[in-house]
């Protein structure tokens, strides 16, 4: 793609250009995936006492929340590269809305859980997101774009502790519907806002800035990344995989902890479910600003030192996440959980916007291969987590161990490293798209 089709700067306030209809789109439907992901979480607490659920079945509930996301964000990343991100979206938004409200007619905990698990297919949405967001932007801005619609997607997640526990609330008090029906039926408005995005998503956005993959192969500006990127590529890239383990050590334990929060708060800390709800919203708002910081800061040092400057930043944001949530681990008091929950959320959150401000620069020929496997990583680590959760260990004793091996996988960072050549590219390119934005206009967000 020329670089001049690509946005060079973030208009937060401009709707009507190709690249910031994709970047508004991209985040709020990964805020809605993210939304209904989660939906059931902070309402756990009415379901476990309802299906009467062991702490066995609990911990399974966890895993497969996360473990079905790893194949959809696989094979969604090798579908963004030859149908487009436009058509991927809309198929995964309409698909994925079923069992978002299916999950209402669970009766047992193994209809409970086939459906928690095929509800994870719309965390593949990430995938997409990042793969939109990477083609319409330039290097300059790209890893703040990433981390922008990543982490207001992902805000859903803080956005649905909150929310879940008032819908709860409504259909309860203002409607008169049993505990039993209300959750189901909060549930099934998560779905049906799901599946009203999809639609959205088909008429009001483009594959990339000259237009949509299928009519582009038809004209002379066929589109060869897409032709040319294979999913094999991807996979022989060491690095790949490096960022495949640091992106599980990051996103992976934000998702646990999504899941987690509001039952820790409840059971550790004796707190209510709509106050449980709040507390543990505090972890998932901090998105609001915290993944857009860590892409802004990888733009920053990779403007100053190049890409091997994005991978420094990586190791230093996930090196104090790992030390941040040992902090939390050892919190018995309500009063100090908090603020060092907020403090750990900032580090892990800017430690996923630093991995996808490394992501687009891997290999941009297999960009949604890339993408795919390491978004897959996340769910990877979510689902290892999940097991410790499992276990006998006490949940505040699985958080350490978890910020040990945080900290000592930040290292991996250290090994994602670039030929002079790709240095070279992205400097040139990088330089390039400083120029083009050279005229001022209007952003909130200056890179």
């Amino acid at each position: 793609m020329s670089m001049e089709n690509r946005a060079v700067r973030i208009r937060l306030f401009d709707f009507s250009s190709v690249p910031m209809r994709a970047f508004h789109m991209s985040w709020f439907a990964f805020f809605l995936c993210f939304f209904a992901w989660f939906g059931i979480a902070p309402l756990m607490k009415v379901v476990r006492e309802e299906m009467q659920l062991s702490r066995e079945q609990i911990g399974w509930c966890i895993i497969g929340s996360v473990s079905m996301t790893i194949f959809a964000r696989l094979a969604i990343g090798w579908l963004c590269d030859r149908i487009g991100p436009r058509l991927a979206y809309t198929w995964l938004l309409a698909i994925g809305s079923i069992p978002v409200m299916m999950i209402g007619l669970a009766r047992s905990f193994e209809t409970f859980l086939i459906c928690r698990l095929l509800i994870g297919v719309i965390g593949a949405s990430f995938v997409i997101t990042q793969y939109h967001t990477s083609v319409m932007f330039a290097p300059n801005c790209v890893g703040t774009a990433n981390a922008t619609t990543a982490g207001w997607g992902n805000l859903g997640g803080g956005v649905t502790q909150l929310v879940m526990p008032l819908v709860f609330a409504f259909f309860v008090s203002v409607l008169g519907l049993s505990d039993y029906w209300s959750w189901r039926a909060a549930m099934v408005v998560a779905g049906l806002l799901c599946l009203g995005t999809g639609i959205a998503y088909y008429f009001l956005t483009q594959d990339c800035p000259e237009g949509n993959y299928c009519d582009l192969r038809r004209g002379r500006r066929r589109r060869r990344a897409k032709s040319d990127g294979t999913f094999w590529d991807a996979c022989r890239d060491i690095r790949v995989w490096a960022l495949f383990v640091l992106y599980g050590a990051c996103f992976g334990i934000e998702l646990t902890i999504n899941n987690i929060a509001a039952l820790y708060f409840s059971d550790y800390f004796g707190l209510g479910l709509q106050t449980a709800g709040v507390a543990a919203a505090l972890f998932g708002l901090m998105n609001l600003f915290t993944r857009t910081l860590g892409g802004m800061i990888g733009d920053r040092f990779g403007g100053r030192w190049g890409l091997r400057g994005r991978a420094w930043w990586l190791f230093m944001a996930l090196f104090c996440e790992g030390l941040c949530l040992i902090l939390f681990s050892q919190m018995t008091v309500l009063m100090f959980a908090l603020p060092a929950l907020v403090l750990f959320s900032l580090f892990v959150q800017m430690s996923s916007g630093a991995t996808f401000s490394v992501v687009p620069f891997i290999n941009r020929k297999a960009l949604g291969s890339v993408a795919g496997i390491v978004g897959a990583g996340g769910n990877a680590g979510a689902v290892a987590a999940g097991f410790l959760f499992k276990s006998s260990l006490p949940w505040p004793t699985a958080l350490l161990v978890l910020g040990v091996l945080v900290t000592i996988c930040s290292s991996l960072a250290l090994t994602v490293r670039f030929s002079n050549e790709a240095e070279g590219e992205a400097r040139t390119a990088f330089a390039a798209a400083e120029a083009s934005r050279a005229q001022p206009a209007f952003a909130t967000f200056q890179t």
